[in-house]
């Protein structure tokens, strides 16, 4: 399963490491991902989601309910 953030998207980016002597390589920055289980009340369940640590502030702020609906909005969850 790829490292992707299941409610913002969020994934790995590409970019170079820069030595002191300016030397180019290229390395990836992953998103900061963790996985979680969040308790729905409207369905009376529990569902684990892959989330970046972002999305966690997200929910914490506005609510599970909340942020999966925007999500299924933006078509980032099914």
């Amino acid at each position: 399963m790829s490292r992707v953030c299941e409610l913002t998207g969020k994934k790995a980016m590409v970019g170079n490491n820069r030595s002191k002597a300016l030397n180019k390589t290229k390395r990836k920055f992953n998103a900061n991902l963790i996985k979680k289980r969040f308790y729905l009340p409207e369905e009376d369940s529990w569902v684990s989601l892959k989330v970046s640590t972002s999305a966690l502030k997200t929910i914490n702020k506005i609510g599970i309910s909340a942020a999966i609906k925007e999500a299924k909005s933006k078509g980032f969850l099914k």
